[in-house]
Order: C-alpha cells, then structure tokens, then sequence
C-alpha cells in the first residue's frame, strides 16, 4: 500500500511541476512529498527526477513510470467514482424474492425505477419458501407475517387486511355465514397447517373477540393456487385482501363476514445487510412502499 501511495504522490509532482504544488493538492508538506519520491528512487534504483534550485524535471524513466502512476491514479478515480454512483443511482442487478401472493404487485411497482433506471436490472425468485439469502444471493425478500430472529435487517412496508372469502356458487351452496360459527359447517381451504389445524380470531363490531379452530380440506404452500381453488368453489379461504380485491370487486369472490375483522398481517423488505445499502436496494424499497400504500386494505 505505501507503494501505490508513493506512485500518486509521484504523479502529482510530475503533473503539477513541482513538490510543492504537488503537496497542496495532496495536503502533504513539500518535505513529505520529497521524502514519498526518495523512497520510491530507492526502491526501484532509479532516478525519476532531474532537481536543481529553479527547476525539476523527470527523467526519462520517471517520465515513462509517471504515465503509468497517472494511469493507476485515474482507475482509481474512476472505481471511487462506480462507488459513488452506487451509492446513489440503481445500477447493476436486483437480485429479489417474492411470495405468491406478493409478486403480482411487484411489476407495477417496480415499473417506474426501471423504467427511470436503464443500468439496473433485476432477478425475481417468486417462492412461498423461506429463500436463504446469503445462498440464493438475494438482496432485498418481500416477507409477510411474524419474522424469526436473524441478523438480516427488516423493514416494514405495510400490514395487509386479513379478509375471509368464498365463491358466489360455494355460498349458493352451502349458505351465507351469518354468525362466526357458522364457519364451522364450511369446508375449508388453507395454507400447510399442523394437526391443530386452523385456528383463528374474529373480532366483531362491538370489540368481542371470538376464536375459531377449523381443520382445512384442502391445503397448499402456494396462496395463489388457495385462490384459484376458492374461485373455483371449493370451500372459504383466508386471503389478503390487495390479493383479492379484484376478484371481489367483479363478484368473482364474496367477502365473509365482513364486519367482523382479524388482526393485519405484517409486510416486511428484508436485506442481508443492515449498513450501506446500495442505492439499487434503497430505491427498490421506497418504491415498492409507495406502490402498496395506493392498495385496497393495506395500512402504512
């Protein structure tokens, strides 16, 4: 390293013609500087510099040697500069992890980044697994609910209504709940669960909580084939609703008990590492948060 350092002190004198002007620009003294070319002379063996009292010059060697210094010392410039611009504008890939049900929102709000950012690129792993980052490299997952502890860092976008939905041909069917427990007498769809099957709260209009355990039919690792299941009649579902709205909106899907609410799901963007985010990662972020804020059902 005190090598390089020598090797852009030299440069400096070189362009700038004398020690002197070189340590202003570099903020060492004028004894420093000669000291930085000594070392570098004796080092190598070889003289770089022709010095009188009213002039200084290199030699042929130094000349030669200071064209490649001055070359070292703009690579340099140049990588600081890639920082930088890291640091600041999105460039390179955005290598991201997505749930189901989560990547749909994805295109819309990562379209004006992209579209504003032609250097920047991005990789999407849609999976409902829970993707090591370190090993899929990714650097920003979408995550919805209770997170373990990790050392990765978390932020929260927003919280998701949690709504309970079925097909207008189920309901047909099977009746319209009127009453939480009327939930019981329907068959039921739902994400992998444990032999205590689905339990859940409801809390009505007037605040009285009412808890109730259902033991699924049909269940799926996968929410978007839970709502196409539920379209296609097969039993009540527990969606959230900026997944459903339009489904429900065009009747395709009719919300359940809709006066009676469950807690809202949390939505986190979770990063590998806490510091220094690049600026692919922090803009990504801000966008997306943006993006979920205009959506049916969701709370910043």
């Amino acid at each position: 390293m005190d090598d390089f350092k020598r090797m852009a002190v030299f440069a400096a004198v070189v362009e700038q013609g004398s020690m002197s002007a070189a340590g202003r620009l570099l903020g060492l003294s004028t004894s420093a500087v000669s000291q930085q070319v000594r070392a570098l002379e004796e080092q190598s063996g070889v003289t770089l510099l022709h010095r009188s009292t009213r002039k200084l010059s290199a030699t042929d060697a130094g000349a030669r040697f200071a064209e490649h210094c001055q070359a070292m010392v703009a690579a340099a410039s140049s990588a600081r500069q890639q920082l930088s611009l890291a640091h600041d504008a999105p460039s390179g890939e955005l290598r991201m992890s997505a749930p189901v049900g989560f990547a749909r929102h994805v295109a819309p709000g990562l379209a004006p980044l992209l579209a504003g950012h032609p250097a920047l690129t991005l990789h999407l792993v849609v999976d409902d697994a829970m993707i090591d980052l370190i090993d899929a490299r990714i650097d920003l997952a979408i995550r919805a609910g209770r997170l373990a502890d990790s050392t990765w860092a978390a932020r929260r976008l927003c919280e998701f209504d949690w709504v309970i939905c079925a097909s207008p041909e189920h309901l047909r069917r099977h009746g319209v709940p009127q009453r939480p427990v009327d939930l019981l007498g329907h068959q039921w769809l739902a994400g992998p669960r444990g032999t205590g099957g689905l339990q859940f709260t409801l809390t009505g209009p007037g605040g009285e909580p009412e808890t109730l355990r259902v033991e699924p039919r049909i269940t799926s690792n996968n929410q978007l084939t839970l709502q196409q299941m539920c379209l296609a009649g097969l039993g009540l579902a527990m969606v959230t609703l900026p997944d459903v709205f339009d489904d429900v909106r065009a009747g395709r899907l009719v919300q359940v008990l809709p006066e009676w609410q469950q807690p809202r799901i949390p939505v986190w963007a979770v990063t590998p590492q806490r510091e220094n985010q690049p600026a692919k990662v922090r803009h990504a972020i801000a966008a997306l948060a943006d993006h979920v804020s205009t959506l049916a059902g969701v709370t910043r």
